[in-house]
């Protein structure tokens, strides 16, 4: 078991600030996801902690261990890249065993701890391959192996899913998460792919410019965004957001919005403006809702077992999930609870 907590931590690259003033405590044994834009500062991080890349300022513990200063080979964390990094000339058992060897351990604790992790990933008949004669999910179960095997406390993946097709993708999330079930050991994931960071965090944290939007379990990200940078970075497609100017806030609790007046019950409006969102799997095909707006139909994208319609009312644009057995009717409706209201500065306004 093993925690790690940031204090403080800085880091720039010259003139560029990547990261500023990052606080932070993992929990043991937790699945924690760092997701964001490119350029956020999400790689930099887990860069850091592996030791690959130095600290400007501010402090890293392990196990209330300070890390800042161990070599990368002390700091018992083990990372798995994008980009697989196998050895070419060495065949599944090679690669696996490669850190073990560095490290001079007994040839019976080596071959024990290949088999242990070819087993645990369902690769046992693979160990005399070459990487080139493996697919890419192969691949990539060999280079989780050989973080396996050095039984690290905590795993750091870098984007490890990007290479590989949608399918493969999808499989792959399934075995990681199988695989922090199995083994109760930290991770510590990079992505800036949302369904990744949903489907496989206990908490994630999402990253801007550097700095932490909000951190939380995937139904608190989702249900209760702190600001409109994450609202819209969290869910697909991503949350309507719409300006509302000072002339279609009527009074302290009622706003024009699509044509329709609102009334809200625990909050007071400023003639300032605001903006305020709605998911697209909340605007529904129903008679049944609190408030109901006639669209003009744009496009409609046939997804399967949903659909994605693009309309308008009037200057407004939004996009609706809908299902596939509906079509768009003459009317769209949604209810009161389904509304977000973020203030002038995009920070959510609670109702």
């Amino acid at each position: 078991m093993a925690n790690i907590q940031f204090k403080g931590i800085h880091k720039s690259f010259g003139s560029n600030k990547i990261i500023t003033d990052f606080n932070l405590k993992g929990n043991e044994d937790e699945f924690l996801v760092l997701v964001g834009p490119s350029g956020c500062g999400k790689s930099t991080l887990l860069r850091m902690i592996a030791g690959l890349e130095k600290i400007d300022d501010g402090e890293i513990f392990i196990n209330d261990i300070k890390i800042n200063e161990l070599h990368p080979s002390k700091r018992q964390t083990a990372m798995v890249f994008q980009s697989y990094a196998l050895y070419p000339h060495m065949n599944v058992f090679e690669n696996m065993s490669f850190g073990l060897k560095i490290e001079k351990r007994p040839k019976e604790e080596i071959l024990s701890k290949v088999t242990e992790a070819a087993k645990i990933l369902k690769i046992e008949e693979l160990l005399d391959r070459r990487p080139k004669e493996l697919s890419g999910g192969q691949r990539q179960r060999v280079a989780i192996g050989r973080a396996i095997t050095r039984n690290p406390k905590i795993f750091l993946f870098d984007e490890p899913l990007s290479n590989l097709d949608a399918a493969l993708r999808s499989e792959m999330r399934v075995e990681i998460s199988k695989l922090h079930n199995q083994i109760k050991t930290n991770m510590i994931y990079v992505t800036h792919d949302q369904v990744e960071a949903m489907t496989l965090a206990d908490r994630i944290v999402i990253l801007n410019q550097g700095n932490i939007e909000q951190v939380g379990t995937p139904e608190e990200i989702y249900t209760n965004p702190a600001n409109v940078f994450v609202a819209q970075f969290i869910g697909t497609p991503k949350m309507n957001i719409l300006e509302i100017s000072e002339e279609n806030i009527i009074s302290e609790s009622t706003i024009k919005f699509l044509g329709l007046e609102i009334k809200f019950n625990n909050i007071k409006f400023k003639k300032t403006n605001h903006y305020i969102g709605i998911r697209p799997e909340h605007l529904k095909v129903s008679q049944e809702s609190d408030f109901t707006f006639i669209p003009e139909v744009e496009l409609v994208e046939n997804l399967g077992n949903e659909k994605i319609a693009y309309i308008k009312n009037g200057p407004d644009q939004l996009s609706a999930k809908i299902s596939s057995k509906e079509e768009v009717s003459n009317k769209i409706g949604f209810d009161l609870k389904d509304i977000y209201i973020f203030d002038k500065n995009g920070k959510r306004v609670k109702l």
